[in-house]
């Protein structure tokens, strides 16, 4: 639900303020234009523009900006770098120890700059600042894929962040606006397979080359979100899938996605409607 600065939001005493409220006459009203968001009894209110602003349980994707003593920091599009502490991520072959020196000095072959990560927001700092952990098979650096950057607000919330669509590519929604893109991994069967894939990629094995099917699907993934977030539409796995199938079904270029007057239209015809497949005639993928 959309409030404007203002906008009286419940008048029950039971709730407490969030981020983009506050107190007024025995009611929480927004202080902010934005999407009310509610997490059990915490009430808050995400700005519709600005930057990031993180939550405990929000998975983000972002890049490694420094690598420090330590200690990785990862631009998250908030309005500081979040920190990932060494502390935080898995060893190699998923080993439980205490980090040593040995493991400071060999942090480059985790991440370095540039790398993309995915992880979750473990806590959130005083300064506003976000602490990250990596501690799962699902989070990590990410490879062989792209990166979308839609409005933080856009990304609905999911009970899993991390789907693979029945189309077999691959997403990360982060909840910072960041979305990775990739083609579908083939599932780890065991503890063992997870620790030996886990350790293939921190050695920097090379990885498979990416089909031309693959590359398509992934295009008209990335396409899709495009149409969604030019509409200002939310992003969902339902959102873009349904986008991807209507679109593929009239064989429409994944390209004319990306035009306005065709995706606008596009969003608002019932599926199966080939009209619009003739309005992106000529286009080429």
């Amino acid at each position: 639900m959309l409030v404007v600065p203002g906008e009286v939001i419940t008048r029950d005493s039971g709730l407490i303020r969030g981020h983009g409220t506050y107190s007024a006459s025995s009611s929480l009203v927004s202080s902010a234009a934005g999407v009310i968001e509610r997490r059990d009894k915490l009430v808050s209110v995400r700005p519709l523009k600005g930057r990031y602003l993180g939550a405990v349980g929000d998975i983000i994707v972002g890049r490694v900006s420094e690598v420090g003593s330590k200690k990785w920091k990862v631009n998250i599009n908030s309005q500081k770098d979040a920190l990932l502490h060494l502390s935080s991520v898995n060893l190699v072959g998923g080993e439980q120890r205490m980090r040593s020196y040995e493991d400071q000095l060999q942090m480059r072959t985790f991440f370095v700059e540039g790398d993309l990560v995915s992880a979750e927001v473990q806590s959130m700092q005083s300064d506003g600042s976000a602490s990250l952990h990596t501690r799962s098979l699902k989070y990590g650096k990410l490879e062989n894929g792209q990166v979308y950057v839609a409005p933080a607000y856009l990304i609905e919330r999911q009970k899993q962040h991390c789907v693979t669509l029945d189309c077999g590519v691959e997403l990360v929604l982060g909840n910072n606006g960041f979305i990775w893109i990739s083609r579908a991994r083939a599932e780890a069967l065991g503890a063992e397979a997870e620790a030996e894939v886990f350790e293939a990629e921190h050695k920097h094995h090379a990885t498979t080359a990416v089909l031309p099917d693959e590359r398509l699907r992934i295009v008209r993934v990335r396409n899709s979100i495009a149409a969604l977030h030019n509409a200002g539409a939310m992003i969902s796995p339902e959102s873009i899938m349904g986008l991807y199938e209507r679109s593929e079904k009239v064989e429409l270029p994944p390209k004319a996605l990306l035009d306005p007057s065709v995706s606008r239209r596009f969003l608002q015809v019932v599926e199966g409607d080939a009209s619009i497949a003739e309005d992106a005639g000529g286009m080429e993928d």
